[in-house]
């Protein structure tokens, strides 16, 4: 797995037309606190237990259209739980998966705010939110 910052992520997707970009955090999170623009959806994992989605490689693999070759950029809130979903699609055999560092809305500061300093809204990159 490789990992790029948002900017380098941003650039790569251009650079990529064919590659995909998930957003693996819960339901609520991807409608609520927003996404990356043009992001697809398929949790990680989700609530009210939080579980690991035992379809996320299956999920992942359709919108692949069945390729594993095709590069697969994961997100989540900070990077971490992008890591995890990464390996599981290693794992399940795809070939080019990178993570995006720091996250949709990036790393906690000394207040334990998040977006302040540095993920994909910091950045000023496009997002939306539903």
């Amino acid at each position: 797995m490789e990992h790029l910052t948002p900017k380098e992520t941003e650039k790569f997707l251009q650079d990529n037309p064919k590659a995909l970009f998930v957003d693996c955090r819960s339901e609520m999170e991807f409608l609520f606190v927003g996404h990356p623009a043009g992001a697809l959806h398929v949790a990680w994992n989700d609530g009210p237990d939080w579980e690991i989605n035992p379809h996320f490689t299956g999920e992942v693999r359709k919108f692949a259209g069945h390729a594993t070759d095709r590069p697969v950029v994961l997100i989540c809130r900070s990077g971490y739980r992008s890591v995890d979903a990464g390996s599981a699609l290693e794992k399940a055999g795809f070939t080019r998966v990178y993570n995006v560092l720091h996250g949709f809305e990036g790393d906690l500061d000394n207040h334990h705010h998040r977006g302040s300093e540095n993920g994909w809204r910091f950045e000023g990159l496009p997002w939306e939110q539903c």
